[in-house]
């Protein structure tokens, strides 16, 4: 159920309802492994629909047989329903058996799972409760505030609140206070999103945010390449935007064995024009000695040549964990030996503004995002999400993008190569996009806006210190309450 509330379908009333049928699984679980098992269940329905588009990156793009591919994204689901299946058992351990104290605990328990899921073994911070309220619950108006991880509290508290509700008498003082909260709630949130916090910095700034639609397939083949990288060259000419923006490794070389004269006609073009041109493209040089090459945004034009280098890396995509060389023999993607860029890097510069950048699924990573700010006035996305085939990826993938906008009060430009490609203001509000799978460019005006939420400042910390306290309050309490000795 819980995947309804994210794109495409959008549904935000749904997550709060389906936490509310997990609590009240919790809440009567007679034991720490039976909340545990609701949890796992929970978390292996939410990820085997919602992240089953993996199956398409390794069996169409990877040429994993079916199977195996099949095999290995049930593994992955599974492996990903165990931190839900945790916060189940830490909740009942901590909260029982208080209802008051449940209230609290199993919020609190399933964003901090939430929470090590975004950074353990790199992270994988996908379908986080609080993406599902983006852009228009009244509840995504906790993201200035305390960010995705805050929003994905406030979801779970009102799932607690609804379960706390369904589980009292009808008609009882109790439920009055629960729907009393349930609204506080909500209005919290309205209220927070009214705050302007972030304020323009100058005009707005044109844009082209090309879409070149090239398959997966297709686009290392030599009989392919030249007729993209033409495609690219004749969209940037064509186009009168100050900034020009080619999606994730657009161009089907190596930066260095472009061919001659090609990235000279687009820099003297961009030079005459006064635009500045951002190449999705592969670096090569050395690092630390040894032979690499980078993940890339390179800027050419009107300025000196400068570069964001991708610095948070997909396994098996981008790179290969220690002991896993032989998944090698089995997938067959190009390019799985990445070097990672310097963290944190300078906001890009580009059309008399500054631009946070992050190339593909960096963009799901908040805390990193902020790091670049506030000094950048406008955040960018490239991505390839081509990789994922005509699935909810690509539709969950700019939902997320929206959340980084509501979180930094920024307009937050896309340019990918098979879609999402779009424009999203301050407010997470998507102004236009391009259709999918169509090639197109599309012609944005982002303005430039300077000033720093709350989240810009302290990052997940506020929610941390939330989720702390409210794990302690409760033990605290079930410990008092335990040792009480009953009355004669």
């Amino acid at each position: 159920m819980a995947v309804a509330g994210f794109a495409p379908l959008g549904a935000w009333p749904v997550p709060v309802a389906a936490l509310a049928v997990l609590f009240l699984a919790w809440q009567r679980a007679g034991s720490a492994v039976q909340a545990a098992l609701s949890g796992y269940a929970f978390g292996l329905g939410l990820n085997l629909a919602g992240v089953s588009w993996v199956f398409v990156s390794l069996h169409r793009y990877g040429h994993m047989p079916a199977v195996l591919a099949a095999l290995a994204t049930f593994l992955f689901c599974a492996f990903l329903a165990l931190y839900p299946a945790a916060a189940g058992a830490l909740a009942h351990r901590i909260g029982r058996p208080g209802r008051l104290r449940l209230l609290v605990a199993m919020p609190a328990a399933f964003v901090l799972a939430e929470w090590v899921r975004g950074w353990l073994f790199t992270g994988f911070p996908w379908l986080v409760m609080g993406y599902s309220q983006a852009p228009f619950s009244p509840l995504a108006g906790y993201a200035p505030a305390l960010g995705a991880y805050g929003v994905s509290l406030a979801t779970a508290f009102a799932g607690a609140l609804l379960a706390a509700f369904a589980a009292s008498p009808a008609w009882s003082r109790p439920r009055a206070v629960l729907a009393g909260a349930f609204a506080a709630l909500l209005a919290g949130g309205a209220a927070i999103r009214a705050v302007p916090w972030t304020e323009p910095a100058g005009a707005p700034v044109t844009v082209s945010l090309l879409q070149g639609n090239v398959p997966q397939e297709l686009k290392w083949r030599e009989d392919v390449r030249e007729r993209t990288l033409r495609g690219y060259l004749g969209q940037v000419v064509s186009s009168r935007a100050r900034v020009v923006v080619l999606p994730e490794t657009a161009l089907p070389a190596f930066l260095d064995q472009l061919p001659s004269g090609y990235l000279e006609a687009m820099r003297e073009h961009a030079r005459a024009a006064g635009q500045d041109v951002l190449l999705g493209v592969v670096e090569r040089g050395t690092q630390e000695g040894r032979p690499a090459y980078w993940n890339s945004l390179v800027r050419v034009g009107a300025q000196a040549q400068a570069s964001y280098r991708k610095r948070h890396l997909v396994p098996f995509g981008e790179f290969i964990p220690p002991g896993f060389g032989w998944i090698l023999e089995v997938l067959h993607i190009p390019l799985t030996d990445f070097s990672r860029g310097e963290s944190p890097q300078p906001p890009l510069a580009a059309g008399g503004t500054t631009w946070a950048v992050a190339i593909c699924f960096e963009d799901i990573f908040g805390e990193e995002m902020i790091d670049a700010l506030p000094a950048a006035a406008v955040l960018l996305n490239v991505s390839n999400d081509a990789w994922f085939g005509q699935s909810l990826a690509a539709d969950q993938h700019l939902q997320f993008s929206q959340m980084r906008a509501l979180e930094t009060g920024r307009w937050m430009v896309r340019a990918t190569n098979t879609g999402v490609t779009a424009a999203i203001d301050e407010r997470g509000r998507v102004v236009s996009r391009l259709p999918a799978f169509t090639p197109g460019a599309l012609e944005a005006s982002p303005v430039p806006r300077s000033g720093a939420t709350p989240y810009v400042r302290w990052g997940n910390f506020p929610v941390l210190a939330l989720l702390a306290a409210g794990l302690a309050a409760a033990a605290l309490r079930r410990r008092d309450g335990g040792s009480r000795k009953p009355v004669k």
